[in-house]
């Protein structure tokens, strides 16, 4: 059986990869830092037949990124999901603010890459699949730090694409517009009025030109084919999954 890890597997995007990859028949391996969430995903896989396993980790640590990869017996697929958001302008984005988004987005997609590879290596080869976005390709307004962590996932996904390609390691990137994803949904609650919530959440859904965001479901399903062996000719590569967003901006 094949072992994929996918890191931020506790809820949204990383979720849906889950499951979606548990229906190809990968064992899967959820690395979360909510035990909870992470055990919710696994619970889910199994009940609808798959094999699961959540493990908890803090990507942002090298140290306990490396103690979760000594625990997993192989690595196949590696999925880097995990990652948090950040609203503002180079002028006002604050020291730490730039370390936390850096330190998840930017220095955790590097830990797990550093601790899979290897095991990918040895075990003959493998997939990895990063999570850009549209931002890593065009200008954001208001997400300066977002922007530069998404920036560099599609600089390391090209780096691993070439430099590990002859020992059978494909590389690739995502890069969706905005996903109706739970964190969305708080987003909203969090920031404006139960009033204002529906004319935000229609602005945010207009931002795509073809006039709504995208699912979860919908970008696991080009995770998927992507981890799979229909992609085989294809490393480093990013692809836009964005309604339109990317193009028409």
């Amino acid at each position: 059986m094949k072992y994929a890890v996918v890191t931020g597997g506790g809820s949204g995007i990383g979720r849906a990869i889950c499951q979606r990859l548990a229906e190809d028949g990968y064992h899967m391996v959820i690395l979360d830092c909510d035990e909870a969430a992470g055990s919710e995903t696994a619970e889910l896989i199994q009940e609808l037949g798959g094999c699961g396993e959540s493990l908890v980790g803090d990507v942002s640590s090298t140290q306990s990124v490396k103690k979760v990869f000594e625990q997993i017996a192989k690595v196949d697929v590696l999925v880097n999901c995990a990652g948090v958001a950040s609203i503002g302008k180079a002028g006002d984005t604050t020291p730490e603010e730039m370390d936390r988004i850096y330190g998840v987005n930017v220095k955790g997609v590097y830990h797990c890459l550093h601790f899979a590879i290897p095991k990918m290596i040895e075990g003959g080869g493998g997939v990895i699949l990063n999570m850009a976005s549209m931002a890593s390709k065009v200008g954001i307004q208001d997400r300066f730090a977002y922007s530069m962590s998404k920036g560099a996932v599609l600089s390391m996904t090209l780096s691993v694409a070439r430099d590990y390609l002859s020992e059978g390691i494909r590389a690739n990137c995502i890069c969706p517009a905005r996903i109706h994803t739970p964190f969305v949904d708080g987003y909203l609650k969090m920031n404006y009025s139960e009033s204002e919530r529906e004319e935000m959440f229609r602005t945010l859904s207009e931002y795509q030109p073809i006039g709504r965001m995208g699912t979860p479901a919908e970008v696991a399903e080009l995770a998927a084919f992507l981890c799979s062996q229909k992609a085989s000719f294809i490393t480093g590569s990013a692809y836009d999954i964005d309604g339109g967003a990317t193009l028409l901006r």
